[in-house]
């Protein structure tokens, strides 16, 4: 079984960095320095945003995985989600690509131009730790929102539960990858105006990373 655990940030995985025995883990890609039986687990880190993720994703991604996970935090649209609640995000969209005219924006997909700005996943195997997750619908930013009309707004275009700054560009990047890719974030805030004081980011990755762990454990 080889997994790939990709993050934007070494910040969001460190309690698995740290199971792993990866003591130093700088931007790019990470081998474990336990043996699991019958595993060959590595970690990539990307660095933030979705240029970041494509460009290391292209460099780093040039064999084939049985499984490439994606993780990290997210901000929640939907409040009946709960802060620190993990959640799989089954399909992700470029969100800013398009144009605008006046007041209007168009998405991509009314630019009769090439190319693709909607993502989905791949994801044939079964697991537990997965199947019992919630799966939403995501968007991927350079900018993350916090103005009430620019979230009314992409509310209304898009209707996504969450948004992350990657997740639309790991997709992308895996489909070259073979094998399963899959999303999974946890929730540590929501899409509001910018108040940190509200955010539950150590609970977040608390939470993600006991993921991380019982998912490594079990395949």
């Amino acid at each position: 079984m080889k997994i790939l655990v990709v993050s934007a940030t070494q910040f969001e995985v460190k309690p698995l960095l740290d199971f792993l025995g990866i003591a130093l883990p700088t931007t790019g890609m990470n081998n474990a320095n336990i043996d699991f039986e019958n595993k060959d687990i590595q970690v990539l880190i990307t660095g933030v945003g979705m240029v970041n993720t494509a460009f290391m994703m292209g460099r780093y991604i040039n064999s084939l995985y049985d499984i490439v996970i994606n993780v990290g935090v997210c901000g929640a649209f939907d409040r009946q989600l709960e802060l620190g609640q993990l959640v799989h995000i089954t399909s992700d969209i470029l969100s800013e690509m398009g144009a605008e005219d006046g007041d209007e924006f168009l998405t991509y997909d009314k630019l009769n131009l090439p190319g693709e700005h909607i993502f989905s996943e791949n994801y044939t195997i079964s697991n537990p730790f997965i199947d019992s997750l919630k799966k939403v619908k995501g968007i991927t930013v350079n900018t993350v929102h916090g103005n009430e009309i620019n979230i009314n707004k992409v509310q209304q275009l898009y209707h996504p539960d969450v948004e992350s700054m990657e997740g639309a560009a790991f997709f992308a990047g895996c489909t070259r990858a073979g094998g399963d890719f899959i999303q999974i974030r946890a929730i540590s805030n929501y899409v509001e105006k910018r108040d940190k004081s509200k955010w539950q980011m150590p609970l977040a990755i608390k939470n993600l990373n006991d993921f991380l762990i019982n998912f490594i454990n079990s395949k």
